[in-house]
């Protein structure tokens, strides 16, 4: 094998390798707080956002909070880095994004499910 191969070969391996810590990198699973607490890992955890507790964004910190309840009802502190989602307050589900430090959860992103306002309610559908 001639020197150019090999080095051609040291190229290709090497690509493959941050190609695929990339990919496994951007993999994040859907789990509820329990399993992100287990894992460590970052994962997207959906639920809804506890109304009757406190949100709030902090200028100084760049930081919004507010509680939320996973699918199972176990309720944690979310903490944003950045401003609060447009249309949270309409938000029918939450979905956050990210790892649980210090027994709170830190979002890197939080989506918001809204309702449509092209579903019908079911009394729209008249049957003959």
């Amino acid at each position: 094998m001639n020197k150019k191969t090999l080095i051609g070969i040291v190229i290709i391996a090497i690509f493959l390798a941050v190609g695929f810590f990339a990919f496994m990198d951007n993999k994040v699973e859907y789990a509820n707080f329990k399993k992100a607490t287990e894992t460590h890992k970052t994962c997207q955890v959906k639920g809804s956002w506890v109304r009757e507790k406190e949100s709030k964004f902090d200028a100084q910190t760049n930081q919004f909070t507010f509680y939320m309840k996973d699918e199972n009802g176990v309720e944690m502190k979310v903490i944003l880095d950045g401003a609060k989602p447009n249309n949270f307050e309409m938000a029918e589900n939450v979905v956050a994004k990210g790892k649980i430090k210090d027994g709170h959860f830190h979002a890197k992103e939080v989506l918001t499910k809204c309702p449509s306002k092209y579903e019908g309610t079911g009394e729209d559908i008249k049957r003959n």
